[in-house]
């Protein structure tokens, strides 16, 4: 029973990161209708910034700059390059986003080589027990920041100006254009605060119990994409549920690996994959995506 509690928080705290990168493809869908494919390069360049100063400058100040460079990343890639396809069809704006991730991936993959560059955060090795479980701090914290960037993203999508103007450009952005409202603007905030939670969810990735960053940390992008769809990918309370039930449906199969070895090795790398064609088996939107409607 131990080992379930722990594999559930686990699951739990790492879901809360996968929603961070979910609702990041959710906020740029909402605002422009285009499925990211580059967001993987925004979690490997806001990481690569923290874990590189985090040595010269301290923690903090290097994770604020990391924060910063994955929002002016999104920025630079919405305003240099798919603002100059304003128009083309939503398909094409998809492949110009996969293109872009394959060079900036590339390049960043180039200035890691084979080194794991560990961030020196403050939590370091240490376990928060109670009784008999056990939870890295790391994973503490990981819940907690998550949990406050959403709820704050939450209450700002509903009551600020910026969040009525994005649900006014995903209801209609022709109308919402004819009201006054700057689409342009939407979309590039729209990408930087998906750039900026990536980079937050890049250092949860990186730190204990993980070694650190290193090429392959651009995959949990990957797997947070399953989270997004299943959620609903135009909803944002969505990518909360998608998340969690990513990470808890990881945690769990790669806990009992080793019970369930007539499955094949592997498994938590598969299982939310599985568990996101099931799930759009019985409701094709997601869990609370909006159903499209049509006339017959």
């Amino acid at each position: 029973m131990t080992t379930f509690i722990e594999l559930l928080l686990g699951g739990v705290s790492l879901g809360s990161v996968y929603a961070l990168i979910a609702l990041g493809f959710v906020v740029i869908f909402r605002a422009t209708e285009v499925v990211n494919f580059a967001h993987a390069s925004l979690l490997l360049a806001g990481g690569y910034v923290t874990a590189v100063l985090s040595d010269d400058i301290g923690f903090w100040p290097a994770l604020l700059t990391g924060i910063a460079s994955g929002a002016l990343v999104g920025a630079a890639i919405e305003f240099l390059v798919l603002r100059r396809y304003r128009g083309s069809d939503h398909s094409v704006l998809a492949i110009v986003t996969i293109g872009v991730d394959i060079l900036l991936v590339t390049d960043l993959t180039r200035r890691i080589g084979t080194d794991v560059l560990a961030v020196r955060d403050p939590w370091g090795d240490q376990l928060l027990t109670i009784g008999s479980v056990s939870l890295a701090q790391t994973r503490v914290a990981a819940l907690l920041v998550a949990g406050l960037l959403i709820t704050a993203f939450l209450l700002a999508f509903r009551y600020t100006s910026w969040g009525v103007a994005m649900r006014a450009a995903a209801e209609n952005a022709g109308t919402a254009a004819l009201m006054g409202i700057r689409l342009g603007r939407v979309s590039l905030g729209a990408w930087a605060v998906a750039g900026g939670l990536a980079a937050v969810a890049a250092l949860f990735l990186t730190v204990f119990p993980t070694p650190g960053l290193e090429r392959a940390t651009s995959l949990a992008a990957l797997k947070a994409f399953p989270a997004a769809i299943l959620g609903g990918l135009d909803s944002t309370t969505g990518a909360l549920a998608g998340g969690l039930i990513v990470g808890v449906t990881e945690s769990l199969a790669t806990g009992y690996q080793s019970d369930l070895t007539f499955l094949g090795r592997g498994l938590g790398d598969l299982a939310p994959y599985l568990v996101m064609i099931a799930i759009l088996l019985v409701r094709p939107a997601g869990l609370l995506g909006t159903k499209e409607t049509a006339r017959v």
